[in-house]
């Protein structure tokens, strides 16, 4: 569909920005969201949709995703992925700089910018990497949401573990640094301690709450000394949101997976080396209060750090297996089911996944169903609930640690500037997403 048509939907139970509901309709026009009333008659239109008994939502912005492509697209591709989002809901994502090669240069994220526009049906950005070396792309490079730093649980150059080099980073600039918070020193030192332990429960208590929380309070120290923007990438556990919670400057913020929201380490029971990711799943106690947290804005939205590894790759032995797991097509369908559940509102979900992200990383025109707007929106089934399986999935790696989980809140049409990206189970290939500006 030319971006020049239209499109009228008609009869939704509307999020509006204020967080309240309305039943209405909502006409779009060249990618712009054009009016949003409780009815718009006489206007002629491309297509117009019923949406009756459906809930409109903003389009979600997934913050932190691993895309794979270019070097890893054995688990992973730029297609696949924003296929996924498609079908997840997710209209935009923001992807990480550990790809083959590092996303740590001007020359690198120009690549990967024109790869997407080639192949991505959803709206793209991509993150600038720090390496020790301190490249001058990293205050320069353009566009990016902002610096990557993994202050642990990484090999290679991304791994920034040394006072100095972080501390020169948050120093130079004014570009806002997300964090990886895991200390690095107290990883390596509690591998030796457990060393020969095959059991997959372990990763949580090599990787434990103390390594995130020591990483955490050294990054919001560098960042409360040079006043520098910090965003802390998933957040796993209780002491780092306690800690937040006594001291959060006006420019930091957080956020938090839905693993490590709903799961927790008795996951490792049941699913195995699936249940592992960087930082780890944590403790009924962590989650409980992460929750809490997030509710009362201690912690500032949602992002899947979806991370995609094979099945065969996850089949190995621990501590061989990569950590991470995939999350884009299922992280509004969990969010909204907790939110039926009683844990959170529909419209809090919508502010988590969508409004929140866009005002933290300054990505205009998102976010919001109103005019002017652009017109990435998502309309849910709230109604009819149906379970997680494997054979419906698009990620590439073809699982999911929710496996067998029965949600709500499944995308019924998805719309990406105005065009309908998926719909009916199927994702229409030929749209495109566009490359995501930032204000400074």
């Amino acid at each position: 569909m030319p971006s020049s048509q239209s499109l009228l939907i008609r009869r939704a139970r509307i999020v509006l920005p204020n967080g309240e509901f309305m039943i209405g309709d909502v006409l779009t026009r060249d990618r712009l969201i054009q009016e949003v009333a409780p009815e718009i008659a006489g206007t002629i239109v491309t297509r117009e949709i019923d949406a009756q008994g459906l809930t409109l939502l903003p389009g979600v912005i997934d913050p932190q995703v691993h895309f794979r492509e270019p070097g890893l697209e054995h688990k992973e591709d730029l297609f696949t992925a924003s296929c996924a989002c498609a079908k997840g809901g997710v209209t935009s994502f923001l992807e990480m700089p550990n790809t083959r090669p590092l996303t740590t240069t001007q020359a690198a994220l120009d690549d990967k910018l024109q790869r997407a526009a080639s192949k991505c049906v959803v709206n793209y950005g991509f993150f600038i990497g720090a390496t020790a070396e301190v490249l001058p792309d990293l205050l320069t490079a353009q566009p990016t949401p902002g610096i990557k730093v993994f202050m642990g649980s990484m090999h290679g150059q991304l791994l920034v573990d040394q006072d100095t080099v972080l501390e020169t980073i948050f120093a130079q600039g004014d570009r806002l640094i997300a964090v990886h918070a895991e200390d690095q020193e107290r990883i390596n030192q509690r591998r030796q301690e457990f060393a020969g332990i095959h059991d997959p429960a372990i990763h949580s208590q090599i990787q434990d709450n103390q390594a995130a929380l020591l990483a955490t309070q050294k990054a919001l120290n560098l960042s409360k000394k040079y006043q520098r923007r910090l965003h802390i990438l998933h957040m796993s556990t209780a002491e780092e949101a306690e800690l937040l919670r006594q001291d959060k400057p006006s420019w930091v913020t957080a956020e938090v997976t839905p693993q490590h929201l709903l799961l927790n380490s008795s996951a490792y029971q049941d699913i195995g080396t699936l249940a592992q990711m960087n930082p780890p799943l944590r403790s009924p106690h962590d989650n409980e209060v992460l929750w809490q947290a997030l509710r009362d804005g201690v912690i500032d939205f949602i992002a899947t750090d979806h991370a995609p590894h094979t099945l065969a790759e996850k089949a190995q032995e621990y501590p061989n297996t990569p950590s991470g797991m995939p999350g884009v097509e299922t992280s509004l369908p969990l969010m909204l089911t907790a939110a039926m559940q009683g844990k959170c509102t529909v419209a809090q979900v919508a502010n988590w996944m969508s409004d929140a992200v866009a005002q933290a990383y300054r990505i205009p025109n998102k976010g919001a169903i109103a005019p002017g707007y652009d017109a990435d929106l998502v309309l849910v089934d709230l109604d009819n609930y149906r379970p997680v399986r494997r054979e419906d999935l698009l990620t590439k790696c073809g699982w999911s640690p929710f496996e067998g989980w029965n949600l709500t809140g499944w995308p019924v049409i998805t719309i990406v500037g105005g065009q309908i990206v998926y719909e009916q189970n199927r994702v229409n290939t030929d749209v495109r997403g566009q490359a995501l500006t930032f204000s400074s």
